[in-house]
């Protein structure tokens, strides 16, 4: 009896700790107020969450190229995690890491696998912060999982989670203009990130300091294979985050102007990461403005990186039927017992 009582106890503290899966559950990020790690107890847990809460915004600081620390240079560039992970990672379509820990592990179709949110760190590490993975057991690694966990304490594993990612726009059926996208990006977006890109620092070159405002290409920001040199991935993230202080609510570009502006900073020279081809080994489910080889449906490298999209997105959808329908489980035959 007392080993049942014992069971019965842990099951339902692992419960708690998971958030209760419910698989029917629905969330909304839109109005869930900001944790604040400051105010939380002075114990393990919560010093891994302040630490975890300062890697996300001092990135460059702590892990980044020019630490003194030569070991702890794991990001290879000088951009912060709230770099597009905005409002400490909590603001709403702006990629938030409020539920992470509800939806992993979770098929990631770059690997075609199962991914941890350990793989899934990592995966930034090595793209978005253009870096090295951090090993599993390391002091970083533990508070990046632990500060993601505070975030998403409260939200049932499995639910439907408003305000996650990045919320959609309408692709337009067109090529993307990059002359128009240049126009857009000198009047909206030079002001804070310059006329080349290159971003304003809060010092100089090696004082590990950062960026008041990140570059957008050069040697000092994201790599081609990261997510944000997606072509409407980044469009989702711009329409809804930028300029400074815009929100879902509040867009002040149209769908075809972060269309058109992204593609021009895209079409931009950044850090290349080798190995892009062993990316979405599946083939069948890579997107269509994963703008790398190998592509599969007879498409430019040209349509890939800039559009139109449409055509591309139909054939990959009935590609993916034709998949189905081959690994869908066959019916017996009437009459079969």
């Amino acid at each position: 009896m007392k080993a049942k009582l014992l069971a019965a106890s842990l099951a339902a503290v692992l419960a708690s700790a998971a958030g209760a899966a419910d698989e029917g559950a629905k969330t909304s990020l839109l109005d869930r107020p900001a944790p604040n790690p400051e105010n939380l107890p002075d114990d393990a847990y919560d010093r891994l969450v302040r630490y975890g809460h300062e890697l996300t915004t001092r990135t460059f600081a702590l892990i980044g190229p020019e630490v003194q620390d030569k070991e702890k240079r794991f990001a290879g560039n000088n951009l912060a995690c709230t770099s597009c992970h905005q409002d400490n990672a909590t603001k709403p379509y702006a990629m938030p890491w409020s539920g992470v820990s509800a939806t992993f592990p979770q098929y990631r179709s770059r690997e075609d696998s199962i991914s941890t949110v350990e793989e899934r760190v990592n995966g930034c590490m090595e793209r978005s912060m253009n870096g090295r993975a951090l090993p599993l057991d390391s002091p970083e690694m533990k508070a990046f999982v632990t500060y993601i966990h505070y975030l998403s304490r409260g939200i049932p594993v499995g639910a439907q989670i408003e305000g996650t990612g990045t919320k959609p726009t309408k692709v337009p059926d067109r090529r993307a203009d990059l002359a128009a996208g240049e126009a857009i990006y000198g009047k909206t977006c030079a002001a804070c990130h310059g006329m080349n890109g290159e971003g304003q620092r809060r010092g100089k070159v090696g004082d590990a300091e950062g960026y008041i405002f990140p570059p957008l290409w050069g040697n000092d920001t994201f790599n081609n294979g990261a997510g944000m040199n997606r072509l409407l991935t980044a469009t989702r993230f711009v329409k809804h985050n930028m300029p400074q202080g815009t929100t879902h609510l509040t867009p002040v570009l149209s769908d075809e102007e972060a269309y058109d502006v992204v593609a021009y900073v895209l079409s931009k020279p950044r850090p290349i990461k080798a190995g892009l081809d062993k990316d979405f080994p599946a083939r069948w489910n890579k997107p269509v403005d994963a703008a790398f080889p190998p592509y599969v449906d007879g498409a430019s490298a040209d349509q890939h990186r800039y559009g139109p999209y449409p055509p591309l997105m139909e054939m990959a959808k009935q590609r993916a039927q034709a998949r189905d329908a081959t690994v869908a489980p066959q019916k017996p035959a009437e009459g079969a017992k």
